[in-house]
């Protein structure tokens, strides 16, 4: 029985419950490339988080709490969540916030690296310090990358630029980052978002098995059109093949976050992220069981 002969509903409730989805019958039918490197694999799940921006006309303590509800450990801030300009207090405040709910901050951004001088790079790795992300999601331009490599070793912080589609001059695709930090030191690497991906006409699967140790972060999002922003959905509603993108997460050893950026239905973005979820948890599990 394949997903498109039953229900939605049913489709998540077994995929969750029984782990019975994976990247054979039970999984949408292939529409991209699907080749698997021959990386160290992982046994483990993958880490599912939450991109804050997807709670952005929330407060912080009702984005912690209703992370909390989704039953998701790691949380990425955007700045609404955390200013730049936050005081000593408000970045303790924070930190107290994330463990008493037992969420685990996995990174800040996406930020936005303007300024190429020292100070203009450093503002951002203090923030990331004093907010405890071990991860920066971010843009710039690419003359910017050896200074910003430069700080990224100084405070041992990973530098996960993100693509952001064919409007995007700098990164569009994840290639785009990769050809960037060629050679560069190992913090330096991608933030794979697999809406922009697609829509730059790029195979996430075969940009994923390229990137390798590269891919950092991942911003997971689901397109029912691959050519436009505006027909993005809830995970698994979509023609993006999560499946194949896990499976090769799974392949290349991924140790980073899964964070979901859920953009639409901002002020009611509960029903959707958790159906998101739910879909991606069942997939999860589905690899798991069959040793994909």
């Amino acid at each position: 029985m394949t997903e498109r002969s039953i229900s939605r509903r049913e489709f998540i409730t077994s995929a969750a419950a029984a782990g019975v989805l994976a990247g054979g019958s039970c999984a949408r039918p292939r529409t991209m490339g699907t080749a698997l490197s021959a990386g160290s694999g992982t046994a483990e799940p993958l880490r599912l988080g939450v991109a804050s921006y997807s709670l952005r006309n929330f407060t912080r303590e009702q984005a912690i709490e209703m992370t909390r509800g989704l039953g998701v450990r790691y949380i990425n801030f955007k700045s609404v969540h955390l200013p730049y300009e936050a005081t000593p207090a408000e970045f303790a405040a924070a930190r107290a916030q994330l463990a008493a709910a037992g969420l685990e901050l996995v990174g800040g951004g996406m930020i936005t690296f303007e300024t190429d001088t020292d100070d203009g790079v450093r503002k951002y790795l203090d923030y990331a310090k004093a907010a405890g992300m071990p991860t920066i999601v971010c843009t710039c331009k690419p003359a910017m990358l050896s200074r910003i490599e430069k700080f990224a070793r100084q405070y041992n912080i990973r530098i996960a630029i993100h693509n952001h589609g064919p409007e995007d001059e700098n990164f569009p695709s994840p290639y785009d980052v990769l050809k960037a930090v060629k050679g560069m030191d190992p913090l330096m690497g991608l933030c794979v978002d697999l809406g922009h991906t697609v829509r730059a006409g790029t195979d996430p699967v075969q940009a994923i098995a390229d990137a390798g140790s590269r891919v950092l972060d991942m911003h997971a999002k689901d397109l029912r059109d691959f050519k436009s922003a505006d027909s993005q959905c809830i995970v698994g509603e979509g023609k993006i093949p999560i499946s194949e993108v896990f499976r090769q997460l799974r392949a290349i050893g991924f140790t980073g976050y899964v964070n979901l950026e859920y953009e639409i239905e901002p002020d009611n973005p509960l029903p959707g992220m958790r159906q998101s979820f739910a879909y991606m948890r069942g997939v999860s599990a589905g690899l798991i069981a069959r040793g994909s």
